[in-house]
């Protein structure tokens, strides 16, 4: 019997590659977005799956659509990726935000327990829950301690799925995912802003690249390899919770200087702090810091320990630092080429 997934948030990256992974393992899958959003599924055309996956309107705001759109579909399994989930976009939003990224999956879990308590589901959690570390490598028993509306309101949806499957028996799985990139990635996030905007200065543009923090830390790894871990965790016997993680940290330094030598740029850097920019061999200025692109509450370290996933599930990432950051490079360069490329 084919098995059917409805996956929320099915226009953002993650939600296009794990429609795509549901695919190849033979399920019907139902993508929910919402209506009143852009409702562009450019990354389902993008990965040659747009015409396989049935849509359905879905908006976290509203539980009577919730209910009704779960009970339409009755899928064996919920991944809910949708969610408010710009950080800095959280502080000039936070009831939005929490709204959306809190209440939402807690409407999610409400419908579950009424349509179908058999249903699986998964929610997204994330890393930025972590925020203030309390220790290095994170792992699933490491104090949280998130330092945006974005992580606090992640925080309890959590919690909430945590308390859903302890009080009700429910198989509800959250996964804390570190940073994961693709060419699918928004332009807004600062992987995606670095490669979008050196591509494009690389074919003419003269107003150079602009950011905040150089000297965050991060544990970068490739979407693609994270979707398969969410539906390794649906999967597993006992539901739980997980971190995926490469257990490599990198700047936002070097993701600028090998996103660059990738583009061709050979960077030469001066200044410091809010001052400090770079050059290219022919003195033209590439990148700029700003303060303004600084967050009120800096996230300065993250670097995740996947040892669970990788013992109990089997999962591990495949793709490098190296090799994501010359996948999406590439990729821009190639619309750029091509003039689709938008910022």
């Amino acid at each position: 019997m084919t098995k059917r997934a409805l996956v929320t948030g099915v226009t953002g990256q993650d939600g296009a590659y794990l429609c795509k992974r549901l695919i190849e393992r033979g399920y019907e899958v139902h993508g929910a977005y919402r209506r009143s959003a852009s409702s562009d599924f450019w990354r389902l055309d993008y990965l040659g799956i747009a015409d396989q996956v049935k849509r359905v309107p879905f908006d976290l705001l509203e539980p009577s659509n919730i209910l009704r759109a779960i009970d339409k579909v009755r899928p064996d399994e919920i991944y809910n990726l949708a969610a408010q989930s710009f950080v800095a976009l959280s502080f000039e939003q936070p009831i939005y935000t929490t709204d959306a990224d809190a209440l939402g999956p807690l409407r999610i879990l409400e419908a579950i327990r009424t349509v179908d308590p058999s249903i699986r589901f998964y929610q997204a959690s994330t890393s930025e829950m972590f925020g203030k570390v309390q220790e290095t490598p994170q792992k699933e028993s490491t104090p949280f301690y998130p330092r945006s509306p974005y992580g606090v309101a992640k925080l309890y949806a959590h919690w909430i799925t945590v308390n859903y499957r302890e009080s009700y028996n429910l198989h509800a799985t959250s996964g804390i995912l570190f940073n994961h990139e693709s060419p699918l990635r928004g332009t807004e996030f600062v992987t995606r802003k670095i490669t979008s905007h050196l591509a494009l200065i690389k074919h003419g543009r003269t107003a150079p690249l602009e950011l905040g923090n150089l000297d965050a830390h991060r544990d970068w790894g490739f979407a693609g390899d994270y979707v398969e871990g969410m539906i390794q965790m649906v999967q597993a016997d006992q539901a739980d919770d997980f971190v995926l993680s490469t257990g490599e940290m990198h700047t936002v330094r070097e993701f600028v200087n090998r996103a660059a030598e990738v583009a061709g740029f050979r960077l030469h850097w001066e200044g410091e702090g809010a001052s400090e920019f770079a050059k290219d061999d022919d003195g033209k200025t590439i990148v700029q810091i700003k303060s303004e692109f600084y967050r009120p509450a800096e996230v300065d370290t993250l670097l995740g320990d996947s040892t669970k996933a990788r013992t109990q599930l089997g999962w591990k990432p495949t793709t490098t630092f190296q090799e994501l950051v010359e996948m999406m490079m590439t990729a821009d360069l190639d619309r750029a080429a091509r003039g689709i490329l938008r910022v």
